[in-house]
């Protein structure tokens, strides 16, 4: 039996932890927010960001005004132990990183059938703090479900804490305009070259939102390029995600 999970779901608890965090955040950071003209009335829709902080889903739940339901991994490597009973409390729909997860993929789809928001960081991870190459799951999603895509660009999030006690953080998010749906060229499953074009067409929408020395493998200067190199290594299992 394919995985349903209801929208909206955890409404007072997840009203009480966005208020928290806001609250943090008006006293902690500086938070500027550019392209609110482009946030869609509602879903279906996939928005995706850069990540490079475990702070990085709090921002989201922070900019975004729509009940929204995020992907995440089972366990956070890169992350304090707080921020897994924060996750638990919230409810994300888990995945354990780098394996197939059917149960992952039916969740996230039921949300967007029934017109819901899904927050997912598509390179799977914050072990950098450049952008890197894609997971394929996102672009699978994308094409299957035939959702919009709306890119976010993330900056402020790494160093943030190196702030308190001295001045609010200063946090920027950027929001671009939405994108898709996705469609394969032979009219049936993608195969994995088209899925890996998708992927990179989301992250290139993402790197334009994101200041020049932080895009990575999505960089136009060589140099930065290459400076990014061996962060595409993923470092997690080595399975394919779909």
């Amino acid at each position: 039996m394919r995985k349903h999970i209801p929208y909206p779901r955890r409404q007072f608890i997840r009203r009480i932890l966005k208020s928290g965090i806001a609250l943090a955040f008006g006293i902690l950071a500086d938070v500027k927010i550019n392209g609110l003209e482009n946030l869609p009335k509602g879903g279906p829709l996939i928005v995706v960001g850069n990540h490079f902080h475990f702070l990085d889903p709090l921002m989201f739940i922070h900019l975004l005004p729509y009940p929204t339901e995020f992907v995440g991994g089972a366990k956070m490597p890169n992350a304090p132990s707080a921020t897994h009973f924060l996750q638990k409390l919230f409810g994300v729909i888990p995945t354990a990183r780098g394996t197939v997860s059917r149960d992952t993929l039916y969740g996230a789809e039921s949300i967007l059938k029934q017109n819901g928001v899904l927050g997912i960081f598509p390179e799977g991870g914050s072990w950098a703090t450049v952008l890197r190459p894609p997971r394929p799951g996102t672009a699978f999603l994308a094409w299957r479900s035939g959702a919009r895509i709306l890119p976010i660009g993330i900056d402020g999030s790494v160093g943030f804490f190196n702030h308190i006690g001295k001045r609010r953080a200063p946090v920027t998010l950027n929001i671009g305009e939405p994108f898709g749906p996705f469609t394969s060229a032979s009219n049936g499953r993608p195969s994995r070259e088209e899925l890996d074009e998708m992927g990179h067409v989301i992250m290139r929408r993402i790197a334009e939102l994101i200041p020049a020395e932080k895009r990575g493998f999505y960089s136009d200067d060589p140099a930065i390029r290459e400076a990014a190199r061996g962060t595409e290594i993923y470092p997690f299992a080595t399975t394919a995600e779909i």
